[in-house]
């Protein structure tokens, strides 16, 4: 189930990039000098890393770190153990 949330959230994200009703417009302007077009994409980088974070904490696959694969938590895997 949880897998399915996150992939449907990121297909919805991924849609979502293409904003097709700001692809004409260049007002209103927030703040003054900031087309509508650009805004929209600042937030959705903002909210872009968010989801990569929401990703990286709940489906990011077990046992590619090498250190997880010993039961160790530090260190660099390359250097030798004492």
């Amino acid at each position: 189930m949880k897998a399915f949330a996150l992939a449907a959230l990121t297909a919805a994200f991924y849609v979502l990039h293409q904003d097709v009703w700001n692809w004409r417009d260049t007002t209103p302007l927030l703040f003054g000098f900031l087309p509508i077009g650009l805004a929209y994409h600042a937030g959705y980088s903002l909210c872009a890393a968010g989801i990569m974070a929401v990703l990286v904490k709940h489906a990011w696959p077990k046992g590619l770190d090498p250190d997880e694969v010993h039961g160790e938590h530090a260190g660099n895997p390359n250097e030798k153990q004492p």
